[in-house]
C-alpha cells in the first residue's frame, strides 16, 4: 500500500546565503549554521573558501543546489528538488535558451515583482539543453526522490511578445484573427520545437518526476483548448510522472478541459485562501472548497492542494496541516489522490520561516495519515 499523504517540494526557494553578492561575515556565519544543521557533507570546505575568497562563481551554484537539496531533506519530504539556486527566475531562465527571443526590458506583474519580457522574432529554437545539467547534478547528490520543475509552454509564449509568428500573418486583415493565430503558433511552437526536446532529454537523463509550471494557464479562457494541446504535445509518449503545476488562479476554467490532459498530479494553491484556524467544516477550510468541482468531474489523477502559505511568515501548526489534508481527502473523496505540499515556491520566504513551515508540511501529513489510518 502506498503512502497516504506523500510530501513533495513545489519549486523555488530563497537563494542559498553565499550567493549574494557581497559576501561578509554575516553571510559566512550563515552559510555554516545552515551547513551543520542541514549536514551538508563536508559544508566546512565551502566555509573556508568563503573566508579566503578563492572560488569561482560556479563553484558556488554547485555548492547552493546541495544546500537546496539538503534544506528538503531534513526537513522530512518526501519529494525534493534544489530550490531552484541556479536560475533567475521561472520565464528569463529558459527564454535565455532560446533561438529568437529579444529582452525588451522588466514589466510588473504584482506588487514589486517583476520579470524581463522578451520578444519572440525568428522561429523559437532551443539553444542549450536547459534543465540537463543541473538535473544531472541534482541526481548525484539526492538521497531522496527528485521532482523537476520547468516552465510550461503556454506561460512562455503568454508572457512573450509574438512578433515573429504576427508577421507571419501579415495577409490577415482582421487585427484579433491575426492576433489570435500569432499566439496559437507561437504556444505550439514552444509546446514543439523548445519543451518537448527538453523534457524527452531529461526524461532520456533518469527524471522520473517532471513538474511543469503553468501559471498563465487561466489568464484567457477562451484559450483553455490551446493549453492543453500544447501540455499534451510537450508530454505524450514521454515516460514519466507529469505535475502540472497551476498557482493563484481560477481553478473552474481549467473544467471540463484539464479532464483532456496527460497529467498525473495536479498543483494548485488553497492555503492562501483559507483560514489560520483548525477545523475541518467549510467556513475555517473555505480555501479548499474547490476541490468539490474536481470531484463533480470525477478526476483520476492526483491533487496537491496547498496546504503551506507561501506568502506570509506564519507558521501553520501541524494541526492546521493535518486538518486542511484531512478535510481535502473528504472533499475529494479518497486520500490516495490528496498530495502535500506547498502553495507555491518558496523564495519570497526567509530559510529560518521556509525550514519551519516544511517541518510542519511533514509533521502534519503524518499527523492525517495517523488519524486517517484509524478511522
Amino acid at each position: 500500500m502506498k503512502k497516504l499523504f506523500p510530501t513533495q517540494e513545489v519549486g523555488s526557494l530563497l537563494r542559498a546565503p553565499f550567493l549574494k553578492k557581497t559576501i561578509s561575515e554575516r553571510e559566512i556565519s550563515e552559510t555554516e549554521y545552515w551547513g551543520r544543521l542541514l549536514c551538508v557533507p563536508e559544508y566546512e570546505k565551502l566555509v573556508e573558501i568563503l573566508k579566503t575568497g578563492k572560488y569561482v562563481r560556479d563553484e558556488l551554484y554547485e555548492w547552493a543546489s546541495i544546500y537546496g537539496l539538503r534544506f528538503f531533506e531534513s526537513a522530512g519530504l518526501d519529494v525534493v528538488w534544489d530550490g531552484e539556486q541556479r536560475r533567475v527566475e521561472m520565464y528569463e531562465y529558459p527564454l535565455r535558451n532560446i533561438e529568437g527571443a529579444v529582452f525588451y526590458g522588466k514589466v510588473k506583474v504584482w506588487d514589486v515583482e517583476t520579470y524581463n519580457k522578451a520578444a519572440i522574432v525568428s522561429e523559437p529554437r532551443l539553444l542549450n539543453p536547459i534543465y540537463l545539467n543541473e538535473f544531472l547534478f541534482a541526481k548525484r547528490f539526492a538521497s531522496r526522490e527528485l521532482k523537476i520543475p520547468v516552465t510550461g509552454p503556454y506561460t512562455l509564449a503568454d508572457w512573450s511578445f509574438p512578433e515573429h509568428h504576427y508577421a507571419m500573418h501579415k495577409n490577415v486583415k482582421n487585427i484579433m484573427e491575426r492576433k489570435r493565430l500569432a499566439r496559437r503558433d507561437l504556444v505550439l511552437d514552444m509546446a514543439e520545437k523548445v519543451l518537448r526536446p527538453v523534457i524527452k532529454k531529461l526524461s532520456d537523463a533518469g527524471a522520473k518526476r517532471i513538474q511543469i509550471d503553468e501559471p498563465a494557464a487561466t489568464t484567457n479562457p477562451e484559450e483553455m483548448q490551446l493549453f492543453v494541446e500544447a501540455f499534451n504535445k510537450v508530454v505524450t509518449g514521454i515516460d514519466a510522472i507529469f505535475t502540472l503545476h497551476i498557482c493563484y488562479s481560477d481553478y473552474r476554467r481549467l473544467f471540463p478541459h484539464v479532464l483532456e490532459m496527460k497529467i498525473d498530479e495536479l498543483s494548485i494553491e488553497c492555503a492562501n485562501r483559507d483560514t489560520p484556524y483548525k477545523g475541518q467544516d467549510d467556513e475555517k477550510r473555505r480555501g479548499y472548497l474547490i476541490l468539490k468541482i474536481f470531484r463533480e468531474y470525477g478526476v483520476k489523477f492526483k491533487v496537491a492542494p496547498g496546504v503551506i502559505d507561501v506568502h506570509t511568515d506564519f507558521i501553520e501548526s501541524p494541526d492546521l496541516v493535518s486538518d486542511r489534508l484531512l478535510y481535502s481527502a473528504k472533499l475529494l473523496g479518497d486520500p490516495s489522490l490528496v498530495i502535500a505540499c506547498n502553495d507555491c515556491g518558496l523564495r519570497t520566504r526567509r530559510w529560518e520561516v521556509a525550514y519551519k513551515k516544511e517541518l510542519s508540511l511533514v509533521e502534519g501529513a503524518s499527523l492525517a495519515r495517523s488519524i486517517w489510518e484509524k478511522q
